[in-house]
């Protein structure tokens, strides 16, 4: 059996867990999560912990541990949350959230609406800053993902939406 699926994952206090068959759902403080299992693998609920077992003995070691992984996350996920942040650099680069939509001024020729997705929550504390929270870790990475996708750091001065404390390499420009 895979070393990671071997470990319990520990519910804290106020997180209740739910196992029926093929899905396992986590409600906590902050809301809650179901995930579905794969074919071989189940997992068994003992007092105030989960742990992950699985049947078949031709079912990849690793399908146990990722269920294991993911159900680590989403108890972290339902007691504290996640949270990404984002930085704009750039002359004129602006964020404002406008009811259901994120409005990104970054130099295009039209602004940019970016639709917030159901169970993702962004706020915009400074122009230059937006912050993504949710529950669920996948999510909050992809919603983050898909918004420095509009417009990425480019590499010879650095402007566009890059992630907080990432690092650019810039390319040196022409030289005469």
């Amino acid at each position: 059996m895979s070393r990671i699926a071997k470990a319990p994952v520990e519910l804290p206090q106020g997180v209740t867990a739910t196992v029926a068959a093929g899905s396992v759902t986590l409600k906590g403080a902050k809301g809650s999560l179901s995930i579905a299992l794969a074919p071989g693998v189940s997992v068994v609920q003992a007092e105030k912990r989960l742990e992950v077992k699985y049947t078949d003995p031709g079912v990849p070691r690793m399908r146990a541990g990722s269920t294991r992984a993911h159900l680590a996350n989403m108890v972290r996920g339902v007691t504290k949350g996640y949270e990404k942040k984002l930085e704009l650099v750039g002359v004129g680069y602006r964020a404002q959230v406008q009811g259901k939509a994120l409005n990104l001024t970054l130099g295009f020729s039209h602004p940019v609406n970016f639709p917030i997705p159901e169970g993702i929550s962004i706020e915009t504390p400074s122009q230059t800053e937006i912050i993504i929270k949710g529950v669920d870790r996948q999510k909050v990475g992809q919603v983050a993902a898909e918004i420095r996708d509009v417009r990425p750091p480019e590499p010879y001065k650095g402007k566009g939406v890059r992630y907080a404390n990432e690092q650019i390499s810039l390319k040196e420009g022409k030289k005469k």
